[in-house]
């Protein structure tokens, strides 16, 4: 037996009890003609839904102002440690990532090409939710002496429901978020499937060896804090996405004359009672698991990257934030169902990754090479983005010290070593639980905090123009 295969039953034998305890719990589900409903996806679409419906359809109205707030800069002399650039791109290193190449193949695997609708609804409704969380991450940050900012689900739930005159519901719920972000960010699942990917395209199977080669390029770029990782996210993530869609478009060019077709199936089979993964019901389940697994509306992550934004007006990191799913689930998942639709990549051999790596070869026998490093390039952002987030869930609860938070940062590369050898089921099982686990209270706050939210918007949304000119270069 190998270091890695030892390495691996070990890892193993820890998380398939973990993974399957949580899961039995926070998917608790109902059963609806014969297919399981889990209660988490009900709870996540009713407030995406709310949220749209409440904010008088800000995600659909809201786009235009984001893509001009993104070229204005910051005032000098306000809070915050990156551009808005920066920070939309730090979050989007966090959710563009194995979620969109390997989830939305995983999303159609099981649920059948209707999945794919259900993704992009899943991540166009989740816009909304996303406005609110990263507003109130910037309306109720904590910005240090020595210009560092801590902000997200911790600060916007404990400050924001003292305010309201439930201090005790507020902490409680501000804990609760802060002892799940370390876990869930360890982010196994972007080192197992960049892995499989590139085993795939080269034949190189050395889990263990490519996790200690990842690990030590994240220690790289996670030693100087946000700055260091905006600094990063800014130049690749722009890099990653362009290399990707280009891919894809050639993917689709060469089958141009089936796309109508798969675009058809994906409709039909999103209604069809009798299609392949559960009818309506699996198909809907899937697509919005992975979609919020991928984007992340609702978990309360990306809000702490925008907190670090430099502004004035917290509403404006909010209007920025909803190009996020817009990007992530309405036009890189999108993409990526239409290719493996397209081609029938579903229907064949492999899982996850694979399914997508078939599909781009179909076109070229080389071209998963590209999507090899796509794929690395995908999860090495989103790695980084998740130590952020961990490591402000861990300082909340312990403390902003030195020495604890180097201890965190060792510790966190050094997980990342083990994560390729882990088998990809238990991945999806321990990933999707832990990251659900922070949706309960992030949501139960936002709903206490809505009200808020609308309130700021009512009065900023006439006086929009005045803000941006403003803020003319």
């Amino acid at each position: 037996m190998s270091i890695s295969e030892m390495i691996g039953n070990g890892v193993n034998a820890v998380v398939a009890p973990v993974s399957g305890f949580l899961d039995s719990i926070v998917f608790y589900s109902v059963m609806i003609n014969g297919t399981k409903l889990p209660l988490i996806v009900v709870w996540l679409i009713c407030a995406a839904l709310f949220f749209t419906l409440y904010l008088g359809g800000i995600n659909f109205r809201g786009v235009k102002h984001a893509i001009e707030l993104l070229k204005r800069k910051p005032k000098a002399g306000v809070g915050g440690e990156i551009s808005a650039v920066q920070a939309l791109t730090t979050a989007l290193s966090g959710t563009v990532g194995l979620g969109n190449i390997a989830g939305a193949a995983i999303a159609i695997s099981i649920g059948g090409p209707g999945a794919a609708l259900w993704m992009v609804l899943a991540g166009f409704f989740g816009m909304s939710t996303k406005f609110v969380e990263c507003t109130l991450a910037v309306k109720y940050r904590d910005v240090h002496e020595d210009g560092t900012v801590s902000g997200g689900p911790m600060y916007y739930l404990s400050k924001g429901l003292k305010n309201k005159g439930m201090p005790r519901t507020g902490r409680v719920l501000a804990v609760m978020v802060a002892v799940a972000f370390p876990f869930a960010s360890l982010n196994m699942y972007q080192v197992n499937q960049s892995h499989a990917q590139f085993a795939h395209a080269t034949g190189l199977d050395q889990p263990l060896l490519y996790g200690i080669v990842l690990s030590a390029l994240v220690g790289a770029a996670i030693i100087g804090g946000i700055k260091s990782i905006g600094a990063v996210a800014e130049k690749i993530v722009p890099t990653m996405c362009g290399l990707y869609l280009i891919g894809g478009l050639i993917v689709l060019g060469v089958n141009a004359a089936e796309v109508p077709r798969a675009i058809g199936l994906i409709f039909s089979e999103a209604f069809n009672p009798t299609s392949v993964g559960g009818g309506i019901i699996g198909a809907l389940v899937a697509g919005v698991k992975r979609a919020v697994y991928s984007n992340e509306a609702g978990l309360g992550t990306s809000a702490i990257a925008h907190s670090a934004v430099k502004t004035d007006q917290p509403l404006t990191e909010g209007f920025v934030s909803l190009l996020e799913p817009l990007i992530d689930s309405c036009i890189v998942c999108f993409m990526t169902a239409i290719i493996v639709v397209v081609t029938g990549a579903y229907l064949g051999d492999g899982e996850g990754v694979v399914i997508t790596s078939n599909a781009f070869s179909t076109v070229l026998p080389w071209f998963p090479i590209i999507l090899t490093v796509s794929v690395i390039l995908f999860a090495y952002t989103s790695i980084i983005s998740w130590f952020y987030y961990g490591l402000k869930g861990f300082t909340y609860l312990v403390g902003e010290r030195k020495k604890i938070i180097m201890g965190y940062k060792i510790f966190y590369c050094i997980q990342l070593a083990a994560a390729a050898v882990i088998p990809l089921d238990k991945m999806i099982e321990l990933a999707d639980s832990l990251n659900f686990v922070l949706a309960i209270p992030n949501l139960i706050g936002l709903y206490f905090l809505a009200g808020e939210v609308k309130k700021d918007l009512k009065e900023y949304w006439p006086k929009r123009e005045k803000y941006l000119a403003s803020h003319e270069d």
